[in-house]
Order: C-alpha cells, then sequence, then structure tokens
C-alpha cells in the first residue's frame, strides 16, 4: 500500500509508474476526494479554533453578567459544531474511500526493473548448466509419473476434481524427501528460521500482503467463516509480525515454512492444464526477509541465492530473469523470476518468484521498526520467494533426470532423504 501522503506528493510518479504497469486505474477521484478532505480538515480546524475563542469569550462575558452579549456567540458556537460535525463525517468517508482506492493501486517499480508493457520485455541475468541432450525422445513429466505408477490424475479427478494430482509410492517419497531437502538448506547453511504456520489466514492477513480485495477470486474462502485457504506462506510468514515494532539491529528476520498452496487459478483457462505445473493444490517451501530498508536490496540478491542453492545442489539447468514493469506481481517493487529448464517444453518454466516489495507490504500490515531507541517507526521492508515450490522442482528431476529405459535417477544431493534411492523404476 502506497501512503495517501505520498501518493499526493508524488502523483505525476504514481501514474507514470501506473502506465509502465499496464495498469488502466485512474486517480482522478484520489486526487479529487483528497482534496475535499484537506479542504475540510482545513474548515474544521478553523472552525475548532474560533469555538475555542468564542468559548473564552462567552466565559468572560458570563461572569461580567452580560448574558446578553454572550447569547449571540453561544449560537455562533452552536452552528460552528454542527458544521464541524458535518465535516468530521466528510472527513471520516474520504478516509475510508482513500484506503479503499489506495488498496487496488500497485507498487511502484524500482528504477532499476526493466521498462516493457508484459513478459517480453524481461531481461535474463544469468544462467546455470546446459540443458541435457538427449538420445531418445524425451518424454514430459505426466507421461513418465503414470508409466513410472508414481503419479495419478485419474483417481484424483475422481476424488476432487481437475487440476488435483495423487502421488504415490516412490512419488511421495521423493515429494517429501524434496521437501526436507530444502528446508534443511534454508535452516543450517542459509541463516532461515522454520515456521509451522496456520494453512487458513484471516481477511486482515491476505489484506496486509495484498492478495486482497483485488485477487479475491484467486483464492478459496471458507464459507461462514473469516478463514482464507492460503495461496502461499509468504502470507503467514509476512504476517507473522503484523501490527509490531521491530529493533532495527534484529534486521534482517529470515523466515522459512513448508505449506501446502491452495489457488482458485482464475483467469487460466486453458493454461497448462496436463500435469503438474498449474494445480489447485501444491507444495512450497517458502522464503521470507523482514528487512531494514537501507539494505533490502541487498537481501533480494542473497535471498535470490538462496533459491538458487537448491537447484545447484540438485544439479538443474536454470536462469535468472528480471522482471518487466509489466509483468511483476501486484505488490513487488523489483522481481527475479528463477525459471527452470524442462526438456518436454524446450523451454524454462518459472519455479521460483523473488520480490521486493519495499515497504508496500509492511504498510498494509503495520509491520515497523525503530532505528534508534526513542526514534519515530517506519516500515520495514518485506521481501519474498519460493525456495522452491516443490512439486515444479518434482516434474524437474523426472524430467531431467529421465533415462531411455524409462527410469528416473536420483539426484546424489537427495538420495540421503529417500533412503539412498538411487533410481525409480518402472514396476
Amino acid at each position: 500500500m502506497l501512503g495517501t501522503d505520498f501518493v499526493r506528493n508524488n502523483i505525476g510518479a504514481v501514474k507514470q509508474a501506473l502506465l509502465q504497469r499496464g495498469s488502466t486505474l485512474s486517480l482522478d477521484e484520489f486526487e479529487t476526494l483528497d482534496q475535499k478532505r484537506r479542504q475540510s480538515i482545513t474548515e474544521r480546524d478553523t472552525l475548532k479554533a474560533t469555538c475555542n475563542r468564542l468559548s473564552e469569550e462567552i466565559g468572560t462575558l458570563m461572569k461580567e453578567k452580560r448574558k446578553e452579549e454572550a447569547a449571540p456567540k453561544q449560537q455562533e458556537v452552536v452552528q460552528a459544531k454542527s458544521r464541524i460535525k458535518e465535516l468530521e463525517q466528510i472527513i471520516d468517508e474520504s478516509e475510508t474511500r482513500l484506503a479503499e482506492m489506495l488498496l487496488v493501486v500497485p507498487n511502484i517499480p524500482h528504477h532499476s526493473v526493466p521498462k516493457g508493457k508484459d513478459e517480453t520485455a524481461n531481461v535474463e541475468i544469468r544462467r546455470y548448466g546446459n540443458p541435457k541432450e538427449f538420445g531418445f525422445s524425451a518424454k514430459d513429466h505426466t507421461d513418465l509419473g503414470v508409466s513410472l505408477s508414481i503419479l495419478d490424475f485419474e483417481r484424483a479427478t475422481r476424488m476432487a476434481g481437475a487440476r488435483f494430482a495423487i502421488l504415490r509410492g516412490k512419488g511421495a517419497r521423493l515429494e517429501r524427501a524434496l521437501i526436507n531437502f530444502m528446508l534443511d538448506i534454508h535452516t543450517k547453511e542459509n541463516g532461515y528460521t522454520e515456521v509451522n504456520p496456520p494453512f487458513m489466514v484471516n481477511t486482515a492477513s491476505l489484506q496486509g500482503t495484498g492478495q486482497l480485495p483485488k485477487f479475491a477470486e484467486d483464492l478459496f474462502k471458507i464459507e461462514k467463516t473469516d478463514y482464507w485457504l492460503i495461496p502461499t506462506a509468504e502470507v503467514p510468514l509476512t504476517n507473522f509480525y503484523r501490527e509490531e515494532i521491530l529493533d532495527a539491529k534484529d534486521l534482517p528476520i529470515s523466515l522459512t515454512a513448508y505449506t501446502p498452496c491452495f489457488r482458485s487459478e482464475a483467469g487460466s483457462y486453458g493454461r497448462d492444464v496436463k500435469g503438474l505445473i498449474r494445480q489447485h493444490q501444491f507444495d512450497k517451501v517458502e522464503l521470507v526477509k523482514i528487512s531494514h530498508p537501507d539494505q533490502s536490496y541487498e537481501d533480494l540478491e542473497k535471498l535470490t541465492r538462496d533459491a538458487e542453492t537448491i537447484l545447484q545442489r540438485l544439479e538443474l539447468p536454470y536462469r535468472v530473469v528480471a522482471l518487466s514493469t509489466g509483468d511483476m506481481g501486484f505488490s513487488a517493487a523489483k522481481t527475479y523470476d528463477i525459471e527452470v529448464w524442462l526438456p518436454s517444453q524446450n523451454t524454462y518454466r518459472e519455479i521460483s518468484s523473488c520480490s521486493n516489495c519495499e515497504a508496500f507490504q509492511a504498510r498494509r500490515a503495520q509491520i515497523r521498526f525503530r532505528r534508534s531507541t526513542g526514534a519515530k517507526p517506519e516500515p520495514v521492508h518485506t521481501l519474498n520467494g519460493s525456495g522452491l515450490a516443490v512439486g515444479r522442482t518434482w516434474l524437474a528431476i523426472l524430467e531431467n533426470y529421465q533415462q531411455e529405459d524409462g527410469s528416473v535417477i536420483i539426484p546424489t544431493a537427495l538420495r540421503p532423504y529417500i533412503d539412498g534411492l538411487e533410481r525409480i523404476k518402472p514396476e
């Protein structure tokens, strides 16, 4: 959330940022309403000062028993107080509406973000590894998983519906191994504290991280409650410090969590309908940093490198891409996408998005810090990224480590987490 003062004082820059993001959102109503609010505040404060002055004069006149002279002043006070009441209602209504409007204004892109209307303007930053060349016709993860009897879509569809999958046997073990592997790397080597958060959150938490109110259709709501299924552990982890004031010496705070994630995938009809790329339920290990504003961009680089560590240990080819202004998420000021190589699609696909949201989420969730004792609290910067999307890592292993006989080699780094298993073979 951008502050009212910031938008007012930087209205031109905010409008330009909206254009860069490809947003059609107009700020005309904001400007009109904000001007009305400020004029009402000025009039109210002037009337209050008048009332105070008149009250003193009335007090003096009443002490001197000059009631007739005091009467018109008393009437003026009554009229002023009535107008003050009207103005305060106008101010309250204006502030409520302004807050509602600001909730749907996206974050301002950082100056280093590539300018462009969509993903075609994204900029590749670096690559790791070389895509493997197969001496046979490579299969996609769906065919591999079904032929290995570790992936079942048919029963999942009967059980729940489309966009669900069942992992079984060694497939389920591989998923669990990946979760433990990722958490161990992030907690033992990368300095994150593991959290086991609720998988449901309230409306205020989703509003704090920016999913609500704008993206309600992408979420699953529990009827007759204020609970929502989390779309990502970013929500509970970022809200861990909601409405708290932190000490600068404690920053950055690094948190990680494994959770299932739930998304309705509204608006994605026809996209990735086959396989595990886009499911209603999927597993993810999330990384969140609560950072000092002066070092949040250094922390973004570290968080991105931390996520990359997992792919490097698994020896999976990937690239890192800086998203353009038109391709970034609503809350982000800057985002790096990490994209893993998928042989079946002959391209790189997103496996993690690492973002610095600056003060945007912190302002919404009231997460603040003091630079020193007695200093005025100010918003922290919040960062998040997948470390990694477990299902997409699972399918990337199947595709990149497949063999001509239909088996799949288990990456060396992962074998201790799966009882030394070296290969998943057709049964």
